[in-house]
């Protein structure tokens, strides 16, 4: 997980440090994704971030994530195929979706379940889990 607390100036250097020039925009979009760890989707970070910054707009954020993703710094999540969100949590953990209200929860997992003797000749690049179902508050509100 990413050493970095939520001052500005922390972020610039986290920035700087991964190859990246700490613009305004930038800087406010990692510190949105580190701050709001709800994988956000593109028009949540341009609708929380547009009044702060007018001049914002979506391809700035697409690039800028873009950019962050190949500095392996967030990764994308595509749990649906019309929905492609960002978590700013690059360790191997899985995701869960709650098919009621939409949510995202990350989901930790023992590494030794991630471990497959098929895959022992193989180099893997990425590791994606992702669960769909009701989560636990939504399942509480329909009991009520």
């Amino acid at each position: 997980m990413n050493s970095i607390t939520n001052n500005s100036h922390d972020v610039g250097l986290f920035l700087k440090n991964h190859g990246i020039k700490p613009s305004y925009q930038r800087l406010k979009i990692y510190s949105f994704l580190f701050e709001n760890r709800i994988h956000p989707t593109v028009d949540t970070i341009y609708k929380n971030l547009c009044p702060e910054i007018p001049t914002l707009s979506k391809t700035t954020v697409y690039n800028t994530l873009n950019l962050f993703i190949q500095k392996n710094i967030i990764q994308k999540l595509v749990i649906e195929e019309t929905e492609t969100r960002y978590d700013v949590n690059t360790s191997t953990h899985g995701h869960f979706k709650c098919e009621n209200c939409g949510k995202v929860y990350d989901v930790f997992l023992e590494n030794n379940l991630l471990h497959s003797s098929n895959l022992e000749n193989f180099k893997v690049n990425e590791t994606h889990l992702y669960f769909k179902g009701v989560c636990e508050k939504c399942i509480k509100s329909i009991k009520k």
